[in-house]
Formats: structure tokens, sequence, C-alpha cells
């Protein structure tokens, strides 16, 4: 049943590809919709009252700049609304304005798409902080995730060209035609499962043992579809999608999951659509797809076996700590692997309660710098520097100069190239070993030995892939750890974003080439296998010894019957 659960998952998702990748492309391409009568009319509007001209194209420098205006004008939205939170409508509970440090770190974390939370939803933040600072921001982040994937598509698709694309336009676009629709259709369907909706102040119940209990309510639904399906995984609530009121059911799970990976699997088939190459795109999303189901097989089966020390005390069975019995062994193993190869935060388990090496699987998922599919717009982008790398070293082993989609890879594609990949390394092994050797990094575990080392490269990992998921046992509200993360969250967004977009610039003004006999095959067997031993080489080698001392070394210790207090 569980990998009939798997194939039905798959099967569905490789159905929506395609008609989801083709209404892509017509909303980055400016092209007529079914959704024209409906959002045209706003569209239009917006662009007038905002001075907008959709028609003007701007140079990848003019691009960039707006999309990190934009970005910082966010950052200072969500700052001074949560500042003034208390003094704000939609406040029933009358919460405060959060800490400084907790401020600046969930401002940084929802403008960057990680929605890394170091605080309870539903203990911290408003009703109107919820819609109208993080919700918002779960769109217009992942519409400028988005935005940057298409001006890099445009510039690999178009040649002899200045011009990569109109930020403010492609922002509207995603933002109206893409995100909006499909979040309605996801909110009322989780609805109908049992979400709630509302604007009530929590209840006060009465438990089995006589205590109280404060359940929440809220607007949970509206936020919880975008936050699946841009990627985001702020959860309303402090356990996320493990809650039962944001995800009550096996179906809505179901949901989530097609949710989380609808975009960035289809946006695959969109990029071979606007190259005019879809074969090679297939070609990439089979690479991807190898390496996810790699992953959910090992993690899976590490959970499955459970702890093999509980089997000499008499109790046999599978790792249930941490778990909710209606989604199961393999459902809770499947949702890690779905959340952390997307750059999306959401979790329905305890991460930190897995088997050592059931939770290497996520932590090295997003140490592969959220290539396997990653989230929206920046998993497409980011792929294609692993792609643009995998021809840069066949151009080596052959001798020639790299070619790609007729393109010639130069110097300054490589240097940009590079200048993406390397710092996500750099920002999480330094922040780590910043963090083991101080007292505040140290007072924060939740446990000692090999585990409490993993908790503390799980959560810069997490912040610098732009991920926002959590292992669970680091007390990360202090102000060295709301600041330190906040650091990674914005370098592992922009030191990312900003060279792709002058590889957009670059790759736009080139010329094109005739194949030849001696163009390396981008749509062939050798591409997929090159592309992945890439992808695995420079993730798990540069991981690699952090890895062992944490994950790897703790497998053994739990082997041995080795426990840490």
């Amino acid at each position: 049943m569980d990998w009939l659960q798997l194939a039905l998952f798959l099967i569905v998702l490789l159905l929506l590809v395609k008609p989801v990748g083709l209404y892509i492309v017509q909303v980055l391409e400016n092209e007529k919709t079914f959704l024209d009568p409906v959002f045209k009319p706003i569209e239009t509007r917006i662009y007038r009252w905002s001075g907008i001209n959709p028609n003007h194209e701007q140079n990848w420098k003019d691009y960039l700049v707006c999309i990190l205006g934009f970005s910082l004008v966010s950052l200072l939205f969500v700052i001074v609304l949560l500042a003034f939170q208390y003094y704000l409508p939609l406040n029933p509970e009358k919460f405060a304005a959060p800490s400084w440090h907790l401020n600046i770190n969930t401002s940084f974390s929802f403008m960057t798409n990680t929605d890394w939370q170091s605080y309870g939803g539903e203990s911290t933040m408003s009703y109107f902080s919820q819609m109208a600072a993080l919700t918002v921001q779960n769109f217009v982040s992942a519409a400028v995730g988005l935005s940057a994937a298409a001006a890099l598509i445009r510039g690999i698709a178009s040649h002899g060209k200045t011009t990569i694309g109109n930020f403010w336009a492609d922002l509207v676009r995603i933002s109206l035609y893409l995100l909006l629709p499909i979040c309605i259709v996801a909110a009322t369907l989780f609805i109908s499962q049992g979400v709630p909706q509302n604007f009530k102040s929590y209840v006060n119940a009465q438990t089995v043992e006589g205590g109280t209990q404060s359940i929440a309510q809220g607007p949970i639904a509206s936020q919880q579809a975008i936050k699946l399906l841009g990627t985001n995984g702020g959860g309303f609530t402090n356990v996320n999608s493990a809650h039962p009121y944001e995800n009550p059911t096996p179906l809505a799970n179901y949901l989530q999951m097609l949710l989380i990976l609808l975009i960035p699997m289809a946006q695959i088939y969109s990029f071979g659509r606007m190259v005019k190459d879809t074969r090679h795109a297939w070609c990439i999303f089979a690479s991807l797809a190898a390496v996810f189901i790699a992953g959910v097989f090992v993690c899976a089966f590490c959970e499955s076996r459970g702890n093999p020390q509980l089997d000499l005390l008499g109790i046999s069975g599978s790792n249930w700590e941490g778990k909710e019995q209606r989604f199961g062994i393999f459902g809770s193993a499947l949702y890690a692997c779905v959340t952390t190869v997307v750059s999306c935060g959401a979790v329905n388990c305890m991460h930190d309660s897995f088997t050592p090496i059931g939770g290497l699987i996520p932590m090295l998922n997003m140490q592969l710098s959220e290539v396997i599919f990653g989230g929206v717009g920046a998993g497409l982008y980011s792929v294609l520097l692993f792609v643009f790398l995998a021809i840069f070293i066949s151009g080596l082993i052959i001798g020639r100069t790299p070619e790609y989609l007729g393109k010639k890879i130069e110097t300054f594609d490589i240097k940009m190239t590079m200048l993406a990949i390397l710092p996500f390394v750099l920002v999480v092994h330094g922040f780590s070993a910043l963090a083991c050797f101080t007292d505040w990094g140290v007072k924060g575990l939740g446990n000692a030995g090999p585990h409490g080392f993993s908790e503390i490269l799980y959560a810069f990992s997490s912040c610098t892939a732009n991920n926002g998921s959590a292992f669970g046992g680091l007390s990360a509200n202090t102000p060295q750890y709301n600041l330190t993360l906040a650091a990674a969250l914005f370098l592992g967004r922009f030191l990312v974003l900003a060279p792709v977009i002058a590889l957009a610039g670059s790759f736009a003004k080139k010329k094109l080439h005739p194949k030849t006999a001696g163009s390396f095959p981008v749509s062939s067997l050798v591409f997929i296998t090159l592309l992945i031993g890439v992808i695995l080489l420079l993730g798990a080698l540069t991981f690699l010894p952090a890895l062992t001392m944490g994950p790897i070394v703790e497998q053994f210790f739990m082997l041995k019957g080795k426990l840490f207090s």
C-alpha cells in the first residue's frame, strides 16, 4: 500500500505537469488564458494605478534593481506591521508585538520565501499579521522567485537581445493568474476537509483530565493554500501541518503534497516549451525524479525499521515517535521528502524524532541546494546552475568550448555560476561552526551529542536553502540565533538570485551556434547520468564531513546502544 500510494501520487503529478506547465508559459509570455475575462480588467487597472508599462523591457541590471527594491520595501513593510501588531485590528487574543530580534528574523524569513519560524504562530501572531504581513509575503515572495526564473529562461531562449522582460509585469501576472486562482480552489478544498476559516476568538475547552486548553482558530485555510503552493511553509500553528486544524485528513495530506510539488515540477516543462526543447526538459525532470524517489525509499525504509535497540527490549516495530497515526510511517516520510526537496518548510511530523539516517535524507535534500525540483522559480534557476556546471565539465572532458542549447558558456557565465553555488556551502558551514563553538549556540540545543549537532546543521541548512523546516529540538528564539539565521536567510536568497539575473542578461545577448557532431547531447541518458553525478558529488561531498559528525555517527551509536543525555 505504501508504494501504491507513492505510485498514485507521482502519476497524478505527471498528469498535471504538462497542462500546468503550458498554462505557466501562457502567463509568463503574456498570452491569452481562460482566466482573462476575470483577471484582465484587474491587471489593466493595477498597471494604470501604479504607472507600470508592462510592454517596457528591462535589461538585467534594471530587472535586478527592481527585485532588490521590491524585496527591501516588503521587508520594511512586515517589520513595521509586526512592530505595531498590538494596535492593529483582528487581534482578538491581544497579542503584543514580537521582540525586535524575532521581528527581524520573521520579516527576513517571509520576504525570502523561507518562512522559518522561531515562534508558535497561534501564540504570537494576530489574524491581521497572519494575513496582511505573512500571507501577502507568501504570494509576492513566491512570485519574485518565479519572475527570476522567467528572466533566466528568456535569456536562454532569446539571442542578440539586451532585455529579459519586465519584473513588474511578471510579478503582477504570476500573482494574479497563477497563484491566486489555484489558492482559491485549494482553500475551498481544505475548508471542505475541516480546516477552519473564520475570525472567531480562541475557544477554551475542558480536557478529559479536567484541565483547560485553548484551541486556536482563525483564517487558516487561506494561508494554508499559499504556504504550500508557493513552497513557503510557514504554519498558522506551531506544529504546522501536523496540527489537525491545518491537516485534518489523509486526503488533505495528499492534496498538500500535490500543491507543494505542482509548480516546481510543471515549471521544468514550461522551461522546455520556452526554449523549444521539451526532450531536454524531460531529461532534467528524470534526473531530479530519480534522486527524489531514491531519497523517499531510504527515508521510508529507515523509519519503517525503527530503532533496533528496542527489539532487544521486546518492543519491535516502526519508528512512530513524532508522527501522526492518521498519516502513517510512509505518509510522514514521503511528506518529509516532498517538503525538503523543494523550499517548503511545511511538516506533518517532527523531523527531530526521525532515525539518524531517516533524518539525514531531509537534511541532505536541502544541502543539495534545493535543486531536486526546488521551490517555485528558485528550484528551476538553481538546477539550471547545475546544468551549466555539468555542461562545463563535459566540455573540459572532450576538450572543447562548452555549449548549451546553441550558446557558448564563457568565462563570465562560469564565474556567475560558481558565485551562486559556492556561498551556500560557506554560509551553512560557517554559521554552524559559529553556533557549535559559542555558549548561545550550545544552550539552544534540545539534545546532546551528534543529534544536537544535527539540530544546528539542519537549522542553518534550512535557512540558507530558504526551506524553513526545522528539526524541532532547537530553541532558536534568542537574539543570537534569530540574527544569524536571518543573515543566512538573506545570503541564501540573494547571493544566488543576483548572479542568476546576471546570467540571464549574459545569455540573452549571445548568438546562436548550430549544433555539430561535437555538441554535447543534452537530451540523452549520458546527460541524465552526468547531471545526477554533479548534483550528488557537489552536494554530498561538500557536506559529507558535517554529516559524518551528525547523523552518520549517530547511526553507529544507535546500533551500539550508545545514548546521550
